[in-house]
């Protein structure tokens, strides 16, 4: 084969991985490509280094239990995988139960709209999203409820996405993203009309902390609600592959330590709020919540091929390829949770800010 040919051949191939990359990429989502994955707020020559200094936070699990080691911890962990959710899974960075004759899309949407339905607002009132990721169930919720959604994030990359979203879909006038810690928020006392969180409050070392900060914010009377990251009765500690599973979802999602079931209500009253309801939403459904992880397992390694297609191209930023690994392996991690019962990420907690209620103290 002479040079020209060998020159065109090397150029359709290329051109192929391009075009699959593009069509795959842009597959799950409008506005995230494949070509367009970065480390968030980190340059791209530095993301081998933030992924392993991610990593030895384990290698140091004390540090990982203290407040002041865990936002910088969670806010690594976000830069690394934020483009990579919105790519391959989508702008809510959460789970959902499948609907049966309903796309993905849809069920998340319900999921979210339920969220707001629980807090029972009315269009134009003000309510808190604790820790919104890129802004999708506040796209949602906003767009369902009409009520004007303030969310907070620790990332400040999740901020500017969140507010391309909000700008492309219209919600600006809706929808408002803040950069700042959800343990000490920048809100003055009694402003909300209402809160929730969606899996967010999972990556706070003592629930107590974040839950007596929405505490403050919310104005007497109002209901906050949370979809909560626990391990559930089925649990045992004494389990090695009990122990290996939580412990594999915790290395994986930047939780300093998964709560069991019984410890959301009483952090939740410790801090001043009545309890209104509490029931796991995981329970009861026709599909259980993990059956896109499990399907998607052959989707999960032909994206991971194309990661690494785009590193060696110096496309993509090579430390993608360990953070994509780690999310990969994660998803196994999280499906043998919801297979034997042990984990739900989504145990729901409804909760009431008294009338006369008092700040708690800690």
């Amino acid at each position: 084969m002479d040079s020209m040919t060998m020159l065109c051949t090397a150029g359709l191939l290329l051109g192929g991985i391009y075009w699959f990359i593009y069509i795959h990429g842009a597959a799950e989502q409008k506005g995230k490509r494949i070509t367009n994955l970065t480390g968030g707020s980190i340059s791209a020559e530095k993301i081998n280094d933030k992924y392993h200094q991610y990593w030895s936070f384990f290698r140091r699990p004390k540090e990982i239990e203290t407040v002041d080691e865990v936002p910088d911890f969670v806010d690594t962990f976000y830069n690394l995988v934020t483009d990579i959710y919105e790519w391959g899974w989508g702008q809510s960075f959460h789970f959902s139960p499948p609907i049966p004759g309903k796309s993905h899309r849809d069920s998340t949407r319900l999921h979210e709209e339920m969220a707001v339905n629980f807090i029972k607002v009315s269009p134009g009132q003000k309510i808190l999203d604790v820790g919104c990721g890129v802004g999708g169930p506040m796209r949602a919720i906003a767009a369902h409820s009409k009520a004007n959604v303030v969310g907070i994030t620790i990332n400040d990359y999740q901020v500017k996405r969140a507010n391309l979203h909000n700008k492309k879909g219209g919600l600006t006038s809706l929808c408002e993203v803040v950069h700042g810690n959800f343990l000490d928020m920048p809100f003055d006392d009694n402003t909300f009309d209402g809160a929730y969180s969606i899996e967010a409050t999972c990556h706070a070392p003592k629930l107590e902390d974040v839950y007596a900060e929405i505490f403050r914010v919310m104005k007497p009377g109002t209901l906050y609600v949370s979809y909560e990251w626990v391990t559930t009765e089925k649990y045992n500690d004494d389990d090695s592959e009990h122990k290996e599973i939580i412990r594999g979802i915790e290395r994986g999602d930047a939780l300093p330590g998964l709560r069991n079931y019984t410890d959301i209500a009483n952090a939740a009253k410790k801090v001043g709020f009545e309890v209104v309801e509490e029931r796991d939403l995981a329970i009861g459904n026709v599909n259980p919540w993990w059956k896109r992880l499990k399907m998607g397992r052959i989707a999960y390694w032909r994206n991971h091929v194309m990661v690494k297609v785009l590193a060696a191209l110096g496309i993509a930023p090579k430390g993608t390829v360990d953070v994509h690994d780690m999310l990969c392996r994660t998803a196994d991690y999280l499906t043998c949770g919801g297979e034997t019962g042990i984990f739900s990420p989504m145990h729901m907690i409804l909760c009431r800010k008294p009338i006369d209620a008092v700040k708690w103290d800690a």
